[in-house]
């Protein structure tokens, strides 16, 4: 593979995309979890903001691998994986909605810090295509925690 990127860049970025890829999947998934677990007073309101947030990170989760394939390596695949390289931690039983909206501004938050710690291996490469990648991802992730910041406010 000869694409301007060395062999060592390369294997560097997609480890960093596989740690956010991971995130990316758990998040995911404590979303959908809360979409269809949340109940109380703002029912609609979080349950319709929920499905918007985890149907955008299901498709993100698609450009994230195949950036890893793109750069020549295999994406992670396995829960078994993603829980070992993800920074999020699942959360245990069916928290009340406040809890769900901190779990998941604290879930997009670390999303945008996986993200903005594999800017520097893509930018010393020259790896545009990844570093537009990361660029969209955090400009997401960090709309959609201030979003959710927003409900928390009296």
């Amino acid at each position: 593979m000869d694409t301007g990127i060395s062999t060592k860049d390369r294997a560097a970025i997609a480890e960093g995309l596989s740690h956010l890829l991971a995130d990316t999947y758990v998040l995911y998934l404590k979303t959908h979890n809360f979409h269809w677990n949340v109940e109380g007073p703002m029912f609609q309101t979080l349950h319709q903001m929920f499905m918007e947030q985890y149907t955008e990170t299901w498709n993100a989760v698609d450009l994230v691998a195949e950036r890893i394939r793109s750069l020549g390596h295999y994406a992670p695949g396995t829960y078994k994986e993603y829980l070992g390289l993800a920074s999020i931690q699942e959360t245990p039983g069916v928290p009340r909605a406040g809890q769900m909206l901190k779990a998941l501004i604290a879930g997009q938050e670390a999303v945008v810090k996986t993200a903005r710690s594999v800017l520097p291996l893509a930018e010393r490469a020259d790896d545009q295509p990844t570093l537009d990648l990361l660029t969209q991802r955090m400009q997401v992730h960090e709309k959609n925690a201030w979003m959710l910041r927003s409900l928390l406010k009296r």
